[in-house]
């Protein structure tokens, strides 16, 4: 595998990022656009993520009634994907047959409809979604969590966005959002896979370099105040099952300290999964599984880290035993913190805790959709950098970091405590 990219910026301000991967007769390509549910207004939210809907429903040359016939048909895979900080679109096929994809985005990056009926469609069907999660315990006790701990900060809604906004947002105010973000300057395309960078590279500008610049986008600047003091809360809701979530204040991905909290992570929870795509591993060797679910506070425990623009959440989740009350479940976690924090991890075990982290990472790493998808992902929040060196910024991290980021970041005083209490009922 080779770290050899190409990079270079079109006269219209689209970045574009090359790599060539000969294992394979394969093509995946990839576009980024700086835009998600951080960017939404109140008013406004869940209007990326129905943007990104609306940009599978066709422009004049590629109808939606042929799009998904046409990839399909060539032995290809497509999808799309909203974030807190961007969203993207990818097509991964058979590399001489990738020029489809390619014709395909360029024209939707200008082109796409938004017609008026396939706007009032969509927005049945995103409603649909969201009555969906409302039926989910863990995205109901999430969401409340997020609205606490983001009082001015955007992270505060949900990506599929507030029940009140999808009745309200107009055709306009999706068309106005596409042609507002959905500029050549706001993006940035990532192509890896089977194919000759000169070639490649002449192509994309024939294709992409004819589509005018936008103005640069606005931006939601909106910082969060320190949190004074625990907040905790509870929702009730269907079900039999109990459970807790504890979120702390995460740094963005871009702080030095994100890596030595990576390797936190490993050692209590188990290593997060940083890839779209790819397995996990098991994590019934990790500190928190031994002390909750082995005695029998918890059914499952995992934590979870987040890659953002700005300071997010580290939140862990666990389903709290039947026999056991969430204080007792949220005790034994908190003296599983508390050990992390006055006691010195040894070498050994954070060797191998760097070898889970290590392991998760390039496991999910290794295909070329992977592979194009860490070009354009690690431009978000940071460069192509912030993935090549992780694995060495991981490998510095000592005992002594790892008991410091603890005692810094995981405080009672600045942490989120959710309950969800079943009351018994079916959703």
């Amino acid at each position: 595998m080779t770290d050899k990219v190409t990079q270079t910026t079109l006269k219209n301000g689209l970045k574009v990022m090359l790599k060539e991967i000969h294992t394979a007769p394969i093509i995946s390509s990839w576009v980024w656009y700086r835009v998600g549910s951080k960017d939404e207004a109140t008013g406004k939210t869940g209007i990326s993520h129905w943007t990104e809907h609306m940009q599978f429903k066709g422009t004049k040359k590629f109808p939606a009634s042929v799009l998904d016939k046409a990839i399909s048909r060539e032995g290809g895979t497509w999808n799309a994907f909203t974030y807190l900080d961007w969203t993207t679109y990818f097509e991964t096929m058979p590399a001489d047959k990738i020029d489809l994809g390619l014709r395909l985005e360029a024209d939707r990056m200008k082109n796409s409809l938004f017609n008026e009926k396939e706007v009032a469609s969509e927005r049945t069907v995103i409603i649909s979604e969201r009555e969906g999660h409302e039926n989910e315990p863990l995205f109901r006790l999430g969401e409340a969590m997020q609205q606490v701990a983001f009082r001015v900060h955007p992270y505060h809604h949900e990506i599929v966005g507030d029940m009140a906004d999808l009745h309200t947002i107009t055709r306009d105010d999706l068309y106005n959002h596409y042609r507002t973000y959905y500029v050549p300057n706001n993006a940035v395309m990532a192509v890896a896979g089977d194919f000759n960078t000169k070639d490649m590279l002449a192509r994309i500008k024939e294709l992409y370099e004819k589509i005018p610049a936008g103005k640069t986008p606005p931006r939601l600047k909106r910082v969060e105040p320190e949190q004074k003091g625990e907040v905790r809360l509870s929702v009730e809701g269907p079900g039999e099952t109990t459970y807790l979530q504890v979120a702390y204040r995460y740094p963005s991905a871009n702080h030095p300290d994100f890596f030595a909290l990576a390797v936190l992570d490993s050692l209590l929870a188990g290593a997060s999964n940083l890839n779209m795509f790819g397995g996990g591993i098991s994590h019934k060797t990790s500190r928190l599984y031994r002390a909750l679910v082995d005695k029998e506070y918890a059914v499952s425990v995992s934590g979870g880290a987040a890659v953002t623009i700005d300071p997010f959440l580290y939140t862990f989740t666990l389903t709290v035993h039947p026999d056991r009350k969430a204080e007792e479940t949220l005790s034994a976690l908190d003296a599983e913190i508390k050990k992390m924090q006055e006691e010195l991890v040894s070498k050994e075990e954070i060797t191998r805790a760097m070898k889970q982290a290590r392991a998760i990472f390039a496991y999910g790493s290794e295909s070329i959709t992977n592979q194009a998808f860490w070009l354009g992902y690690a431009e978000m929040f940071a460069s192509y950098d912030w993935f090549t060196s992780y694995l060495n910024k991981l490998a510095k991290v000592t005992p002594k970091d790892v008991q410091r980021v603890a005692r810094q970041y995981f405080q009672p005083q600045t942490r989120v405590i959710g309950t969800y209490i079943p009351n018994g009922a079916e959703a």
